[in-house]
């Protein structure tokens, strides 16, 4: 089998040959670029590395502040049960209107609501105006 092109055995010595027959300017450009593009690539990789670390520190804050809000959550909705349930347990004759006021919403603009509750806001506050008489 012939080739053209060097073989194995003697691609070292073309390499040479080729190194020796270019110009000393082309050389030292050569070398030029080789040394820039291995700043350019270590200066890649550290500027990644940075990222990265500065990702996961802002991950570990993101998640951080989740926590907080998520107990500070699970906290509010601790002390609205404990005071719905020690409201729910005093039942004194002639309060139930205030407690059925305290937990249905009058305000019609205030209810973002996709079903229409008009009719029963207008009927809870007739009842209340005019109880039923037994």
């Amino acid at each position: 089998k012939e080739s053209n092109g060097p073989t194995d055995c003697y691609a070292a010595i073309s390499q040479v040959d080729r190194l020796q027959s270019e110009p000393e300017s082309i050389r030292k450009w050569r070398e030029e670029q080789k040394e820039r593009l291995e700043q350019l690539d270590a200066n890649s990789r550290k500027q990644e590395a940075e990222w990265k670390e500065k990702a996961i520190k802002e991950l570990e804050e993101w998640y951080a502040r989740q926590d907080e809000k998520l107990e500070k959550t699970k906290a509010s909705n601790r002390a609205a049960e404990e005071a719905f349930v020690n409201d729910a347990e005093e039942v004194c004759p002639g309060t139930e209107w205030e407690r059925v006021a305290q937990l249905c919403d009058f305000n019609p603009k205030s209810s973002k609501q996709a079903k229409d509750v008009s009719r029963m806001r207008s009927v809870l506050i007739s009842l209340k105006q005019a109880p039923l008489v037994r």
